[in-house]
């Protein structure tokens, strides 16, 4: 029994050692936790662009296939439209 008495300073000294650990550690993860959530968003943002630029483009190619197939209209006239519609 007497064995056991002389770990009882070491448990109460080891206490406020492990609170401290365990608040530094809840803190970084915190931080980290920000970090994740602000790559979340910049990915999403990026997303988001790439999914636009990609529609503006396959509106354009859908433009170029009419005007390729169609043959009823004039050819020059389609491609200066299509060169006014890309300055807007």
């Amino acid at each position: 029994m007497k064995e056991f008495a002389i770990l009882i300073p070491f448990v109460g000294m080891s206490i406020p050692i492990i609170a401290i650990i365990a608040t530094t550690v809840n803190k970084w993860l915190k931080v980290k936790e920000k970090q994740i959530e602000a790559v979340s968003s910049e990915t999403a943002e990026k997303a988001a662009r790439y999914a636009a630029q990609t529609e503006r483009l396959e509106q354009r190619v859908r433009v170029l296939e009419r005007v390729i197939t169609d043959k009823g209209y004039d050819l020059s006239q389609q491609i200066e439209d299509l060169r006014d519609e890309s300055l807007n």
